[in-house]
């Protein structure tokens, strides 16, 4: 159901729970490329699926590193989306559940973050476990201590969840009066199945283009920073 900006703006002065589900989108105003940009972009026809996969980790490690490398952009700052979601939060009872691993909506300053897929800047050694910072992992994906493969502490294609990720993520989303999708395609599993665990809230998607969402559901096709820009917090 199409929805006009005034209307989603006040969905936001009515809930006080109110869970973000966000994707890349919400990051390119900071200069980060969105998923679809990186495909073909680097590597001619292997896919961004391959290059982030356990196999190619474990086969061609430097293949990886080499990819991995391009995903950082450790100059990038919160922008106004980031920005105002952490700002609510000192309102309202605020939860954001990202699929983005670039650690932006914590160094905004959001506490109640779930970093679904992880984050780029914690690293560690694969053979003995220590942490690593991202700084070193720049510089090498060979641990100076004992020689092992330094890995960014991301889920890679062909890996797992954690319980613990898993169980926030659901929580965030049971517990909310309002869920508002942002800046997602909405078609990555598990993340998009989290919206299976909403109980009774209403449901907002602001992106550029329309997602799928098996529920009842607002949504206002425009710019997310457009938007952010004039919410208000009260």
């Amino acid at each position: 159901m199409e929805i006009a900006v005034p209307e989603a703006l006040a969905l936001f002065q009515k809930y006080d729970k109110i869970t973000f589900l966000t994707g890349a989108g919400v990051s390119t105003p900071s200069g980060i490329p969105d998923y679809r940009s990186l495909k073909g972009v680097y590597h001619g026809l292997e896919q961004p699926e391959y290059l982030l996969s356990h196999t190619c980790m474990e086969r061609e490690p430097e293949k990886f590193y080499d990819f991995v490398k391009k995903l950082y952009h450790p100059q990038a700052k919160p922008n106004l989306i980031h920005q105002k979601m952490a700002d609510l939060a000192l309102k309202k009872s605020v939860w954001i559940v990202s699929q983005n691993i670039d650690g932006l909506h914590k160094k905004a300053g959001s506490q109640q973050c779930v970093d679904f897929h992880g984050t780029l800047y914690q690293c560690y050694c694969r053979k003995c476990h220590q942490e690593v910072s991202a700084t070193e992992y720049l510089q090498s994906d060979c641990h100076q201590n004992c020689g092992g493969q330094i890995r960014p502490n991301i889920v890679l294609y062909e890996e797992g969840f954690s319980e613990d990720v898993l169980n926030q993520a659901t929580k965030a989303v049971e517990q909310a009066e309002l869920i508002v999708i942002v800046g997602t395609s909405f078609q990555v599993h598990p993340f998009c199945d989290l919206i299976h665990y909403r109980k009774m809230a209403e449901i907002l998607v602001i992106n550029q283009t329309p997602i799928y969402v098996p529920y009842m559901h607002h949504n206002l096709c425009m710019d997310a920073t457009e938007f952010f820009k004039q919410l208000s917090i009260k």
